[in-house]
């Protein structure tokens, strides 16, 4: 698993700003502990992991995201770790749906960050083709959410 220290750099800053003390990541053979101590997150090494007897048999692993658009699209992805909403509020219209055109600097949908509503706006005039995340979902840093047709 690589390993993103600008992600990391991000979830300490996310950590400092919650009452979460103590967080570990595990996949695969990577381990990320992180613990608060006296109001700041510090990184935790992992233990010695000793090497394994026989080399295990090699993995394809699935992205994590859609596969790349076929056609000339523009992804919106998500600038941080949050929970995605499609409107404003919960008996309001959604931003937008697909097939609406959009205005670069229109707003698409928000993302909740520690308790903080966060406006995510489109980067190019177009057409929403595609909503790739469902309301309500959590989501994570750079996952993409909708997929965009430009105009022109």
């Amino acid at each position: 698993m690589n390993v993103d220290l600008s992600q990391i750099r991000e979830l300490l800053t996310i950590l400092n700003q919650t009452d979460i003390t103590e967080l570990t990541i595990e996949a695969n053979d990577f381990r990320l502990s992180i613990r608060k101590e006296k109001g700041q997150a510090v990184f935790v090494p992992p233990p010695p992991v000793a090497a394994p007897a026989a080399a295990p048999a090699a993995r394809t692993l699935q992205p994590a995201t859609p596969p790349p658009p076929e056609r000339n699209l523009v992804d919106i992805v998500a600038p941080m770790v949050g929970t995605f909403y499609r409107a404003p509020a919960p008996d309001a219209a959604n931003f937008v749906e697909i097939g609406s055109e959009v205005r670069k600097g229109q707003t698409v949908c928000i993302i909740e960050a520690m308790k903080l509503m966060n406006a995510i706006e489109c980067e190019v005039d177009g057409r929403i083709a595609e909503i790739l995340v469902q309301n309500g979902e959590p989501i994570e840093y750079n996952q993409p959410l909708m997929r965009i047709e430009p105009l022109g």
